[in-house]
């Protein structure tokens, strides 16, 4: 075979493997993704669409599925966050038990909580979760809460537990022992109370 022909195989070769990797490309990055995209979109789409939260002025407020830092007393707190609840940065903090830096950490909320004896704090209240960005807070911690929030608001005990027992859902069905409470949500429900 002449150095001419070898040339020319290489280059149809060369040709031929680019549009391999072209229609590869273009069926599984783009055709593919449009389809899971579009499929989501038609069967669910709040969560496709990432479960933002509107006002009434339709801006974004948030996600249901991304917790959120409210430390003024008239709010539930949520679960402590290792990433300041930065959505693009979703971690633990990896302390292990023996940590002190895991302790001191526990004992400045149980403070800030101003933790009395005789009524524990719930655990979700005190330590992070998985990912850093939990959005929900176990009934029983927004209960904890419920006394603080009603002062700060100037409403009653009972008209906040009602709200906390309205909000409560059990998202993993007969599989979920407790009832779990969006923090963002009962938040802005509180809110919508004064108006």
């Amino acid at each position: 075979m002449s150095d001419t022909k070898k040339h020319i195989n290489v280059y149809q070769q060369i040709i031929t493997s680019g549009r391999i990797v072209i229609a590869s490309m273009t069926i599984c990055c783009l055709l593919y993704g449009l389809a899971l995209l579009s499929f989501g979109r038609l069967v669910m789409q709040d969560s496709a669409d990432g479960s933002l939260i509107l006002n009434d002025h339709k801006e974004t407020i948030g996600s249901e599925l991304i917790a959120q830092g409210f430390t003024r007393p008239e709010y539930f707190w949520p679960r402590p966050s290792a990433v300041a609840y930065n959505a693009s940065a979703s971690a633990g903090s990896n302390f292990s038990p023996t940590n002190p830096a895991l302790r001191h950490r526990a004992e400045a909320i149980i403070t800030k909580m101003e933790a009395k004896a005789g009524n524990p704090i719930p655990a979700d209240l005190v330590s992070a979760s998985g990912s850093g960005l939990d959005p929900h807070i176990t009934l029983a911690a927004a209960r904890y809460q419920a006394a603080r929030v009603a002062a700060a608001r100037g409403l009653s005990d009972a008209l906040v537990m009602g709200l906390l027992e309205k909000s409560a859902k059990s998202p993993g069905g007969p599989l979920t022992p407790d009832p779990v409470v969006n923090v963002l949500l009962i938040n802005m429900a509180l809110d919508r109370l004064k108006k």
